[in-house]
């Protein structure tokens, strides 16, 4: 149940975007064994000059930024997981491994509202946190 954030400085067609948002979610799938149909993905473009980033980036304007907002209990192997899957992923897009940075946001189960309004510490989520 992640909620994902995928910020960039360069406008991509449709079938880039969602071959972006299939790169990172898969590697959600793999690296925090999500299940396939959560998906909580948004896309923000930024012009360049309202994202800032290295004069020494090769290729700023492919610089990606990815926001995780996830409930706490991923082990830090499947966190170095997930960073080494999402910049494979990316990679394989043309996005150079050095022009990506992933920030993984832990917060407890009882700070998320989901189905309908409840607490995530009363649902039964369908999947396993703790990876």
């Amino acid at each position: 149940m992640p909620a994902i954030l995928i910020e960039v400085r360069k406008d991509y067609n449709e079938e880039e975007w969602i071959k972006l948002i299939n790169a990172v979610h898969s590697a959600m799938v793999t690296a925090f064994q999500i299940p396939t149909e959560d998906r909580t993905i948004r896309l923000l473009v930024h012009p360049p000059y309202r994202f800032a980033v290295s004069p020494t980036k090769t290729k700023p304007e492919l610089y990606t930024l990815i926001s995780v907002d996830a409930f706490s209990g991923r082990s830090i192997d499947a966190k170095r997981n997930l960073f080494r899957e999402i910049v494979k992923n990316l990679s394989e897009l043309g996005i150079p491994k050095d022009h990506i940075l992933i920030v993984i946001r832990d917060s407890n189960k009882e700070s998320w509202g989901v189905q309908g309004g409840q607490s995530g510490y009363d649902v039964d989520l369908g999947f396993k946190v703790e990876v």
